[in-house]
């Protein structure tokens, strides 16, 4: 299946001369995905609501600053006729939800995840939450102020937190875009008197005071088939994952992100690796990657690695230039899954320390027994697509 019938000719558009201001009121307004940005009619990216909610442009600016050739995730140039698993997988590695599509190397429209979901919605029944979701959710608690929030979205890059309350219970999760429209709705009430010390106050403000409650939730028997037709029905781009019989503790999260990813799984021989933000790697390859990954899951030959899950950020602070990196692995086996998180100048150094800290938890993993049946059937049924 290609995606020349899933792409749209309909999105947003506007020139890099345009103030970020009136970018920051279009998410506001139309909560879009992403906003293909132009330079006299020709494609130079795509914004998205994170990008925007983690620069420090003002209102004033143009969008030309946040459109450079260096930034982390640049969304991908795909071809109308690609197969829709290597879209899906363009757009992980990218960290993107719309990219342009492009024909006869013309900008014809754009691609999101919530097309390729829908296409391939009846295949989604032969998984379960179970096999895709993203086990040990970060959390905060109702009374952290917004500031811990923005920190903890852009440190472990991650779109949404669940809120708990004293109790360890879940209440409710906060999500980038709800900060982003806290966030332009009282800079809008401010003067440019009071905006340093009004953002300042605005930091501070309870977290309880922006989630959303009550809270969608899912459990691992439910099918991922399930778990979307939720996200898409109610806009939402993850779910909050529970025990079948208690709605009140938080296991984990799902997102279309989670989703996609298990479409782009393979059935070849080597370790199937996916890395967000790929456009980061300095001194190291992917093959690099993928290999010092198998090493470590060679070691204990009782392990079987279905996926592996590589993700680069990037943070402000440098040494000689070179910028710190924060690196997360996180992978699927057949005994749950195990993840290991570390920082470093650069991307090699970073993904170095997240590998010793990962050989470190994989330790725990030793004595299980071979599972093969759930890739099986997750591939067989996959392969239909």
């Amino acid at each position: 299946m290609n995606i020349a019938d899933i792409a749209t000719k309909e999105f947003i558009e506007v020139d890099v001369g345009t103030r970020m201001g009136k970018v920051r009121s279009t998410f506001e307004d139309g909560n879009p995905k992403g906003i293909i940005v132009t330079n006299d009619g020709e494609y130079e990216g795509v914004l998205s609501e994170r990008e925007v909610l983690q620069s420090h442009v003002e209102d004033d600016a143009k969008v030309a600053a946040l459109i450079k050739p260096s930034r982390n995730s640049p969304a991908p140039k795909i071809d109308r006729q690609e197969d829709v698993r290597e879209t899906a997988r363009m757009l992980i590695e990218s960290n993107s939800k719309v990219a342009p599509v492009f024909e006869n190397e013309e900008l014809w429209g754009v691609i999101t995840d919530d097309a390729i979901l829908e296409a391939v919605l009846e295949n989604l029944d032969a998984l379960t939450v179970d096999d895709i979701y993203t086990s040990d959710p970060v959390t905060l608690q109702e009374k952290d102020g917004i500031g811990k929030a923005i920190n903890h979205l852009r440190e472990h890059s991650v779109s949404r937190l669940p809120i708990l309350n004293e109790n360890g219970f879940l209440t409710g999760v906060v999500t980038t875009h709800d900060i982003a429209d806290f966030v332009i709705r009282e800079n809008n009430k401010t003067t440019v008197g009071d905006r340093v010390g009004d953002t300042d106050r605005m930091l501070d403000v309870p977290i309880y005071d922006i989630m959303n409650s009550p809270v969608r939730t899912t459990s691992l028997d439910k099918t991922a088939k399930e778990a979307v037709e939720t996200m898409l029905d109610d806009d939402y781009a993850g779910l909050m994952v529970t025990p079948e019989d208690d709605d009140r503790v938080v296991i984990g999260v799902i997102t279309k992100t989670d989703v996609l990813r298990a479409l782009t799984f393979t059935e070849e021989e080597h370790m199937d690796v996916q890395i967000t933000n790929i456009s980061m790697l300095d001194t190291i390859t992917r093959e690099g990657i993928t290999e010092s990954i198998q090493d470590v899951a060679d070691k204990y030959a009782d392990m079987q690695v279905m996926h592996a899950h590589v993700r680069f950020s990037e943070h402000k602070e440098k040494l000689r230039g070179t910028p710190l990196v924060q690196c997360q692995i996180r992978l699927r086996t057949n005994k749950g899954q195990v993840a290991g998180t570390g920082e470093g100048y650069g991307a090699e150094n970073g993904f170095r320390v997240a590998l010793d800290k990962l050989e470190r938890n994989v330790l725990e993993l030793k004595g299980v027994t071979n599972d093969e049946e759930y890739r099986g059937q997750l591939l067989r049924k996959l392969n239909e697509l």
